[in-house]
């Protein structure tokens, strides 16, 4: 998921976010909720903003489910722009460059 941080907030793209369906598999649905439940702002359309304070709780569900099996690894890792600069550390165990 392309990723980017700006004043210690975290943006994730909104194109790359999973998509919650009626009936679809509840693996990526319950991802879809997790991601969201803890995101500053999720709007519709826009990118999701994570705050630097739950950034390490967004790390460790980045590694569960891409634990899990379920899903791909494009769809559970962080992919930032080189132009970024350094990967914070809380964040280096999912996150990779573009």
């Amino acid at each position: 998921m392309r990723a980017r941080i700006e004043n210690k907030l975290l943006f994730i793209h909104h194109e790359d976010l999973p998509e919650f369906k009626k009936g679809g598999s509840v693996v990526r649905n319950s991802y879809f909720w997790a991601l969201r439940s803890i995101a500053g702002h999720a709007g519709r359309y826009r990118d999701w903003e994570y705050e630097y304070e739950v950034w390490l709780a967004l790390a460790r569900m980045l590694l569960s489910f891409s634990e899990s099996g379920y899903l791909g690894y494009r769809e559970t890792i962080l992919e930032f722009p080189l132009s970024q600069g350094e990967i914070p550390d809380m964040l280096r165990l999912v996150s990779t460059w573009e």
